[in-house]
């Protein structure tokens, strides 16, 4: 699970920075040994550029996946978006004008990593956004919430280890 690279704004079209790619070539770097053999990435540019320098490495299609793509908080531009955010972990349920609560987003998260384990052999890579990981990782990890969130980098990697019976995350880079 991977949360994007150092971008230039929030809008779905926002490139990477110079940072943000020089990131990108040293995120393919840490996954080149861990045996991904399926991409999947938000259709958000900062995104794909991401993932891009490992799937050019190892000649990986990256598919996308709009169920991975950043959570609309609110429609209304607001000044106390961050309040509004843990307001949203604490009470998932809470939806803000023209805005999706944090269950909606977390399932439509969901239903992309389930889609794609029902399909593939082996490791893939999901590439997605903070908040939308952040819920993500809640929903295997009840004590993953706002602060974790508020501590995720640009990029972050967390491996998430699933049997039918138990799921382990572990931060791997961040």
């Amino acid at each position: 699970m991977i949360r994007h690279c150092q971008a230039d704004g929030q809008e779905p079209d926002a490139a990477l920075t110079p940072l943000g790619k020089a990131q990108a070539r040293e995120l393919a770097g840490l996954l080149i040994g861990r045996k991904i053999s399926y991409i999947v990435s938000s259709p958000y540019e900062r995104a794909v550029s991401s993932i891009r320098p490992f799937a050019e490495k190892t000649r990986l299609p990256i598919k996308t996946d709009p169920r991975l793509a950043e959570r609309v908080l609110t429609s209304t531009p607001t000044k106390n978006w961050l309040s509004m955010l843990e307001q949203s972990f604490a009470n998932p349920d809470l939806e803000f004008e023209g805005g999706e609560s944090g269950r909606k987003a977390m399932e439509r998260g969901l239903a992309a990593l389930n889609n794609v384990l029902a399909h593939s052999i082996g490791n893939a890579a999901f590439v997605t956004h903070g908040n939308l990981l952040a819920l993500i990782l809640n929903h295997y990890d009840r004590n993953f919430g706002f602060e974790q969130w508020r501590s995720l980098s640009n990029p972050d990697v967390f491996e998430l280890s699933l049997t039918e019976d138990n799921a382990q995350i572990k931060r791997v880079y961040g």
